[in-house]
Protein backbone atom coordinates (compact mmCIF):
# COMPACT_ATOMS: atom_id res chain seq x y z
CA UNK A 1 0.00 0.00 0.00
CA UNK A 2 0.89 3.69 -0.67
CA UNK A 3 0.05 6.55 1.26
CA UNK A 4 0.12 10.24 -0.60
CA UNK A 5 -1.33 13.46 0.47
CA UNK A 6 -3.53 14.67 -2.43
CA UNK A 7 -6.92 16.33 -3.55
CA UNK A 8 -9.29 14.22 -5.03
CA UNK A 9 -9.08 15.64 -8.62
CA UNK A 10 -5.11 14.91 -7.78
CA UNK A 11 -5.70 11.23 -7.41
CA UNK A 12 -8.03 11.00 -10.63
CA UNK A 13 -5.14 12.48 -12.63
CA UNK A 14 -2.81 9.63 -10.96
CA UNK A 15 -5.09 6.72 -10.97
CA UNK A 16 -5.75 7.71 -15.14
CA UNK A 17 -1.67 7.55 -15.64
CA UNK A 18 -1.45 4.62 -13.81
CA UNK A 19 -3.83 2.38 -15.89
CA UNK A 20 -2.58 3.52 -18.72
CA UNK A 21 -4.38 6.87 -19.82
CA UNK A 22 -2.59 8.42 -22.96
CA UNK A 23 -4.67 11.39 -23.88
CA UNK A 24 -6.79 14.04 -22.12
CA UNK A 25 -9.03 16.22 -24.35
CA UNK A 26 -10.98 19.13 -22.75
CA UNK A 27 -11.39 23.02 -21.23
CA UNK A 28 -10.94 24.31 -18.16
CA UNK A 29 -13.61 24.35 -15.31
CA UNK A 30 -14.86 25.02 -11.84
CA UNK A 31 -14.21 22.81 -9.88
CA UNK A 32 -12.62 20.13 -12.11
CA UNK A 33 -9.84 22.29 -13.53
CA UNK A 34 -7.08 20.71 -11.57
CA UNK A 35 -7.46 17.35 -13.16
CA UNK A 36 -6.67 18.62 -16.36
CA UNK A 37 -3.64 20.63 -14.57
CA UNK A 38 -2.01 17.83 -13.17
CA UNK A 39 -2.55 15.81 -16.63
CA UNK A 40 -0.94 18.91 -18.36
CA UNK A 41 2.20 18.06 -16.78
CA UNK A 42 1.76 14.15 -16.38
CA UNK A 43 0.56 13.24 -19.55
CA UNK A 44 3.67 14.50 -21.29
CA UNK A 45 5.70 12.70 -18.91
CA UNK A 46 4.33 9.48 -19.62
CA UNK A 47 4.43 9.05 -23.54
CA UNK A 48 0.72 10.57 -23.18
CA UNK A 49 -0.92 13.47 -24.83
CA UNK A 50 -2.99 16.91 -23.44
CA UNK A 51 -4.71 18.92 -25.71
CA UNK A 52 -6.77 22.38 -23.79
CA UNK A 53 -9.10 22.99 -26.88
CA UNK A 54 -11.14 26.22 -27.27
CA UNK A 55 -14.36 25.00 -25.75
CA UNK A 56 -15.77 21.79 -24.39
CA UNK A 57 -17.63 20.63 -27.53
CA UNK A 58 -14.28 20.30 -29.26
CA UNK A 59 -12.60 18.76 -25.86
CA UNK A 60 -14.41 15.69 -25.79
CA UNK A 61 -14.40 15.28 -29.79
CA UNK A 62 -10.83 15.40 -29.52
CA UNK A 63 -11.02 12.64 -26.85
CA UNK A 64 -13.05 10.34 -28.63
CA UNK A 65 -10.98 10.61 -31.60
CA UNK A 66 -7.65 9.83 -29.68
CA UNK A 67 -10.13 6.87 -28.03
CA UNK A 68 -10.16 5.47 -31.68
CA UNK A 69 -7.00 5.45 -32.68
CA UNK A 70 -6.07 2.77 -29.70
CA UNK A 71 -5.24 4.82 -26.48
CA UNK A 72 -7.03 4.95 -23.49
CA UNK A 73 -8.36 8.47 -23.37
CA UNK A 74 -10.30 11.02 -21.01
CA UNK A 75 -12.23 14.03 -20.71
CA UNK A 76 -13.26 16.19 -17.55
CA UNK A 77 -16.00 18.59 -16.94
CA UNK A 78 -18.48 20.07 -14.56
CA UNK A 79 -22.29 20.00 -14.94
CA UNK A 80 -22.79 23.03 -17.64
CA UNK A 81 -19.74 21.56 -19.52
CA UNK A 82 -21.38 18.09 -19.56
CA UNK A 83 -24.38 19.57 -21.14
CA UNK A 84 -22.53 21.15 -23.98
CA UNK A 85 -20.39 17.36 -24.44
CA UNK A 86 -24.32 15.88 -24.92
CA UNK A 87 -24.12 15.32 -29.06
CA UNK A 88 -20.71 13.93 -28.82
CA UNK A 89 -21.42 11.58 -26.19
CA UNK A 90 -24.15 10.20 -27.83
CA UNK A 91 -21.57 9.75 -30.86
CA UNK A 92 -19.75 7.74 -28.32
CA UNK A 93 -22.80 5.76 -27.02
CA UNK A 94 -24.27 4.57 -30.67
CA UNK A 95 -20.18 4.16 -32.08
CA UNK A 96 -19.41 2.13 -28.94
CA UNK A 97 -15.98 4.37 -28.41
CA UNK A 98 -14.63 3.79 -24.49
CA UNK A 99 -14.04 6.83 -22.94
CA UNK A 100 -14.02 8.19 -19.16
CA UNK A 101 -15.96 11.48 -19.05
CA UNK A 102 -15.43 13.21 -15.26
CA UNK A 103 -17.73 15.25 -13.69
CA UNK A 104 -16.72 17.35 -10.25
CA UNK A 105 -20.85 18.44 -10.00
CA UNK A 106 -21.27 22.04 -8.59
CA UNK A 107 -24.53 23.87 -8.05
CA UNK A 108 -26.82 23.85 -10.93
CA UNK A 109 -29.10 24.22 -13.30
CA UNK A 110 -27.25 26.88 -15.98
CA UNK A 111 -24.25 28.26 -13.95
CA UNK A 112 -25.11 27.58 -11.15
CA UNK A 113 -22.88 27.29 -8.15
CA UNK A 114 -19.43 27.74 -9.91
CA UNK A 115 -17.74 26.92 -6.56
CA UNK A 116 -20.24 25.13 -4.27
CA UNK A 117 -20.69 21.69 -3.69
CA UNK A 118 -23.40 19.62 -5.66
CA UNK A 119 -24.52 16.05 -5.94
CA UNK A 120 -27.81 16.76 -8.39
CA UNK A 121 -26.10 15.22 -11.96
CA UNK A 122 -27.06 12.07 -11.58
CA UNK A 123 -29.73 11.92 -13.95
CA UNK A 124 -27.56 13.73 -16.46
CA UNK A 125 -25.32 10.99 -16.55
CA UNK A 126 -28.21 7.99 -17.02
CA UNK A 127 -29.64 10.39 -19.81
CA UNK A 128 -26.88 12.91 -20.77
CA UNK A 129 -28.78 12.59 -24.75
CA UNK A 130 -31.27 11.48 -26.68
CA UNK A 131 -32.80 8.48 -27.74
CA UNK A 132 -32.32 4.73 -26.04
CA UNK A 133 -29.27 3.29 -24.30
CA UNK A 134 -27.42 2.29 -20.76
CA UNK A 135 -25.34 4.29 -19.26
CA UNK A 136 -22.37 3.23 -16.35
CA UNK A 137 -22.38 5.46 -13.76
CA UNK A 138 -19.62 5.58 -10.75
CA UNK A 139 -19.45 7.76 -7.74
CA UNK A 140 -16.37 8.00 -5.71
CA UNK A 141 -17.42 9.49 -2.25
CA UNK A 142 -13.61 8.99 -0.56
CA UNK A 143 -10.11 10.31 -1.64
CA UNK A 144 -9.53 6.16 -1.94
CA UNK A 145 -12.05 5.92 -3.97
CA UNK A 146 -11.04 8.67 -5.99
CA UNK A 147 -7.93 6.88 -7.58
CA UNK A 148 -9.48 3.17 -7.30
CA UNK A 149 -12.78 4.22 -8.81
CA UNK A 150 -10.93 6.16 -11.77
CA UNK A 151 -9.48 3.10 -12.36
CA UNK A 152 -12.70 0.66 -12.21
CA UNK A 153 -14.43 3.10 -14.84
CA UNK A 154 -11.44 2.88 -17.36
CA UNK A 155 -11.83 -0.74 -16.69
CA UNK A 156 -15.61 -0.71 -17.64
CA UNK A 157 -14.88 1.58 -20.26
CA UNK A 158 -12.67 -0.51 -22.27
CA UNK A 159 -14.63 -4.38 -21.34
CA UNK A 160 -18.05 -2.90 -22.76
CA UNK A 161 -16.41 -0.32 -25.19
CA UNK A 162 -18.55 2.15 -24.12
CA UNK A 163 -18.29 6.51 -22.68
CA UNK A 164 -18.33 5.94 -18.47
CA UNK A 165 -19.01 8.66 -16.10
CA UNK A 166 -17.01 9.18 -12.95
CA UNK A 167 -19.23 11.07 -10.72
CA UNK A 168 -17.47 13.09 -8.05
CA UNK A 169 -18.79 16.45 -6.28
CA UNK A 170 -16.81 19.59 -5.65
CA UNK A 171 -15.23 18.75 -1.76
CA UNK A 172 -13.72 15.47 -2.55
CA UNK A 173 -12.41 17.14 -5.54
CA UNK A 174 -10.60 19.90 -3.51
CA UNK A 175 -10.00 17.81 -0.35
CA UNK A 176 -6.67 17.40 0.21
CA UNK A 177 -5.76 14.90 2.73
CA UNK A 178 -4.28 11.63 3.05
CA UNK A 179 -4.67 8.55 0.81
CA UNK A 180 -3.34 5.01 1.29
CA UNK A 181 -3.40 3.96 -2.33
CA UNK A 182 -2.96 0.13 -3.26
CA UNK A 183 0.56 -0.72 -4.67
CA UNK A 184 0.93 -0.78 -8.85
CA UNK A 185 1.60 -4.81 -8.84
CA UNK A 186 -2.01 -5.21 -7.62
CA UNK A 187 -4.38 -2.81 -9.67
CA UNK A 188 -5.90 -4.95 -12.43
CA UNK A 189 -5.98 -3.14 -15.62
CA UNK A 190 -8.28 -3.90 -18.42
CA UNK A 191 -7.59 -3.48 -21.74
CA UNK A 192 -9.86 -3.55 -24.82
CA UNK A 193 -10.17 -6.55 -26.74
CA UNK A 194 -8.54 -6.58 -30.40
CA UNK A 195 -9.68 -8.33 -33.21
CA UNK A 196 -6.62 -10.51 -34.86
CA UNK A 197 -8.18 -12.47 -37.59
CA UNK A 198 -7.83 -12.33 -41.49
CA UNK A 199 -8.62 -8.18 -42.25
CA UNK A 200 -11.02 -9.55 -44.68
CA UNK A 201 -13.37 -11.02 -42.27
CA UNK A 202 -13.02 -8.42 -39.58
CA UNK A 203 -16.96 -7.36 -38.65
CA UNK A 204 -16.76 -4.88 -35.66
CA UNK A 205 -20.14 -4.57 -35.22
CA UNK A 206 -20.95 -8.27 -36.01
CA UNK A 207 -20.87 -8.89 -31.57
CA UNK A 208 -23.19 -11.29 -29.88
CA UNK A 209 -25.74 -10.51 -27.91
CA UNK A 210 -24.71 -8.56 -24.95
CA UNK A 211 -21.29 -8.40 -26.26
CA UNK A 212 -19.71 -5.03 -27.22
CA UNK A 213 -18.30 -4.27 -30.51
CA UNK A 214 -14.74 -4.88 -31.43
CA UNK A 215 -12.88 -1.90 -32.81
CA UNK A 216 -9.17 -2.26 -33.75
CA UNK A 217 -7.11 0.74 -33.36
CA UNK A 218 -7.17 2.89 -36.73
CA UNK A 219 -4.17 2.77 -38.73
CA UNK A 220 -3.37 -1.20 -37.97
CA UNK A 221 -5.42 -2.12 -41.49
CA UNK A 222 -8.88 -2.98 -39.99
CA UNK A 223 -10.78 -1.21 -42.35
CA UNK A 224 -14.45 -0.23 -40.61
CA UNK A 225 -17.10 3.02 -40.35
CA UNK A 226 -17.44 5.06 -37.69
CA UNK A 227 -20.80 6.66 -37.94
CA UNK A 228 -23.74 8.58 -35.41
CA UNK A 229 -26.11 6.71 -37.55
CA UNK A 230 -27.67 3.19 -37.26
CA UNK A 231 -25.27 0.84 -38.93
CA UNK A 232 -24.44 -2.44 -40.28
CA UNK A 233 -21.62 -5.01 -39.06
CA UNK A 234 -18.64 -2.53 -40.70
CA UNK A 235 -20.25 0.66 -39.64
CA UNK A 236 -22.11 1.78 -42.50
CA UNK A 237 -25.48 3.61 -42.28
CA UNK A 238 -28.48 1.67 -42.48
CA UNK A 239 -32.11 1.57 -42.04
CA UNK A 240 -32.89 -1.63 -42.06
CA UNK A 241 -35.66 -2.07 -38.77
CA UNK A 242 -33.71 -5.82 -38.21
CA UNK A 243 -30.64 -4.15 -37.70
CA UNK A 244 -31.51 -1.63 -35.78
CA UNK A 245 -33.66 -3.33 -33.39
CA UNK A 246 -30.75 -5.69 -33.14
CA UNK A 247 -27.99 -3.25 -32.28
CA UNK A 248 -30.35 -1.23 -30.22
CA UNK A 249 -30.91 -4.51 -28.42
CA UNK A 250 -27.37 -5.34 -27.47
CA UNK A 251 -26.55 -1.53 -26.70
CA UNK A 252 -28.61 -1.41 -23.66
CA UNK A 253 -28.09 -5.87 -22.89
CA UNK A 254 -24.30 -5.28 -22.70
CA UNK A 255 -24.80 -2.92 -19.87
CA UNK A 256 -28.29 -3.77 -18.07
CA UNK A 257 -27.36 -7.74 -18.53
CA UNK A 258 -23.55 -7.67 -16.98
CA UNK A 259 -24.67 -5.34 -13.73
CA UNK A 260 -23.33 -7.75 -11.53
CA UNK A 261 -19.76 -7.19 -12.89
CA UNK A 262 -20.20 -3.34 -13.07
CA UNK A 263 -22.20 -2.20 -10.24
CA UNK A 264 -20.62 -1.92 -6.38
CA UNK A 265 -21.82 0.37 -3.54
CA UNK A 266 -21.38 0.35 0.22
CA UNK A 267 -23.95 0.85 2.81
CA UNK A 268 -23.48 3.57 5.84
CA UNK A 269 -25.00 4.22 9.18
CA UNK A 270 -25.54 7.60 9.75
Amino acid sequence: MREVIATGNVLIAKAAIDCGCKFFGGYPITPSSEIAHELSHMLPANDGTFIQMEDEISGISVAIGAAMSGVKSMTASSGPGISLKAEQIGLAFIAEIPLVIVNVMRGGPSTGLPTRVAQGDLFQAKAPTHGDFASIAIAPASLEEAYTETIRAFNLAEKYMTPVFLLMDETVGHMNGKAVLPDLKDIKIYNRKKFEGDKKDYKPYAAGENEPATLNPFFTGYRYHVTGLHHGDIGFPTEDGVIVKKNMERLIGKIKNNQEDICTYEEYML
